[in-house]
């Protein structure tokens, strides 16, 4: 049951990065939630593993802290990389054009 609840609260965050960060425009509208409810699953299944019990408070903080910096991370990356290629394709294909 908790980890339904871990799935949900990585989803609300990685909608939040969806629209409190920048470069938006660059990636689609189910990125980077996705990738934080995947990064809020895998930081709660690591930590239980690592011997956190699932009622304590640390295991909470750490996964839902963890995924917003994954998520924050990844927005960033991909939006700085992709404006830079798509920089790169303007600067390609606008090489032998000529301006009237």
């Amino acid at each position: 049951m908790e980890l339904l609840f871990v799935v949900l609260g990585g989803a609300i965050i990685g909608l939040a990065g969806r629209y409190l960060l920048p470069y938006r425009h660059t990636h689609g509208s189910v990125l980077i939630p996705a990738v934080g409810v995947i990064a809020a699953s895998v930081l709660w299944v690591g930590l239980t593993w690592a011997g956190l019990k699932w009622d304590g408070g640390w295991i909470w903080w750490i996964t839902l802290l963890g995924t917003a910096l994954v998520v924050a991370v990844v927005d960033l990356a991909v939006g700085r990389a992709r404006t830079a290629g798509d920089d790169r394709m303007l600067h390609t294909l606008t090489r032998g054009a000529v301006a009237r």
